[in-house]
């Protein structure tokens, strides 16, 4: 797809890529309601409308991510609900068939977080595990019976965790898709903090991208 992605706003990486090819996989019932948090550029958005969604909402913190989303959605044809906010408040008591999320997981060194910019994208706290570990609390109550959630991240923050999690909160998790794909730029900005700390391997060039799949039962 064309794409306009705004200054500080995350673009379509391997990550996007390997949400959305299992995105494209799944069975959308009639009338199906879509949600993808943590938007950014808005093409996993995009991707499931069109696949078939019948309303797609796009939430995003970053104001310029929702302009990104909206321009996106529109360059493509496709109608994208559009809001600001902090993960799912935006969309509190409302339910849906599917939820994607790309949500930042790179380990990072103790600091204050950017409010803005691109290195919030990126910013998963100390474990990789701020954004995820709220996902992964949140995104149930959101699904539907039989809804199901996507989420991408790197294996470098864990994968058991996720699939721990997720089980807890009622849903049949599983990993559903695994990439190796090579270190980003922001990871190996962080390359050697994440060497002392064991996440990475001397000389480790590529990390593992996996997609869970999680799904209410």
């Amino acid at each position: 797809m064309r794409c306009v992605v705004l200054p500080g706003v995350y673009p379509p990486q391997e990550d996007t890529l390997l949400l959305a090819a299992a995105l494209r996989r799944e069975r959308l019932p009639p009338a199906a309601r879509v949600l993808d948090v943590g938007t950014g550029s808005g093409a996993l958005a995009v991707a499931a409308a069109r696949h078939g969604a019948a309303e797609v909402t796009a939430v995003d913190v970053c104001g310029r991510a929702v302009l990104t989303a909206r321009l996106n959605g529109l360059l493509a044809g496709c109608r994208i609900r559009t809001v600001r906010g902090d993960l799912l408040c935006p969309v509190a008591g409302e339910r849906f068939d599917l939820v994607v999320a790309n949500p930042p997981y790179v380990p990072t060194p103790p600091a204050p977080r950017p409010s803005r910019g691109i290195a919030r994208t990126s910013d998963g706290g100390e474990d990789g595990r701020t954004v995820l570990d709220r996902l992964c609390a949140e995104v149930p109550a959101a699904l539907r019976p039989s809804g199901v959630l996507l989420l991408v991240h790197s294996a470098l923050c864990g994968v058991r965790p996720t699939l721990a999690l997720l089980a807890a909160a009622g849903l049949r998790a599983e990993v559903a898709d695994r990439a190796l794909v090579p270190l980003g730029p922001e990871t190996r900005s962080r390359a050697g903090w994440l060497l002392r700390r064991g996440l990475l391997a001397p000389g480790q060039e590529k990390e593992e991208l996996v997609v869970i799949r999680a799904e209410r039962v």
